[in-house]
Order: structure tokens, then sequence, then C-alpha cells
């Protein structure tokens, strides 16, 4: 009875958690979305999911971020809390076509 009570208390916090938790695929070179949403004042936990064989880098001068993710891997990356406003990323590696924008509302 202990530890079901510990996990309905718990339950909002995994709730919580996974509302601050945004995915961006690359894929041919391209992020997708290439622009995701999230709300201002809050700390976000970006996943970046590498589905090209070649590595990427995952870089933005507005976020201050900057990370290379091997072919066919993931990182995550804490972004935030931000202001309102549109933060461009790109990836380095592929800068003609690999472009994006977190806009923060």
């Amino acid at each position: 009875m202990k530890y079901i009570l510990s996990i309905l208390l718990l339950m909002p916090a995994f709730s919580f958690a996974s509302e601050n938790e945004f995915v961006i695929s690359i894929k041919d070179h391209k992020f997708e979305p290439a622009e995701i949403i999230i709300p201002a004042g809050k700390k976000i936990k970006l996943l970046v999911e590498n589905q090209d064989s070649t590595p990427e880098e995952f870089e933005s001068h507005e976020l201050n971020r900057e990370k290379i993710i091997a072919g066919n891997s993931k990182t995550t990356i804490y972004i935030g809390p931000l202001d309102a406003g549109r933060y461009p990323f790109f990836g380095e590696f592929n800068q003609e076509t690999a472009q994006g924008a977190i806009v923060v509302k």
C-alpha cells in the first residue's frame, strides 16, 4: 500500500515532465518539425533524434547551444527558461537544408 501511494503522488510529476519535453528529428539533412513552439519562462528538454547515418551538429547562436549528434543516435539538449521570441537553429554540417527555429510564446 505504501508503494502505491508513492506512485500516485509521483504521477503528477511524470505528467509535468512530459509537458516540457519536445522532440525534433533529423532526416535527409532536415529538421522535422522545422519549428516548435514552447512556453515562455519554462525550462524544456529537447530530444534531438538523428535518423541519418551521418553526424549533424545542432547549433544556435541565439540559444548558446552547440551539440554534435552522431548518425543514427539521439541526444538531449536543455533549453530555457526563455523570453518570448524566435530562436533559430541550424545543422552545421548541412546548413543549406538543416534549418529550424524555436518559437517561444
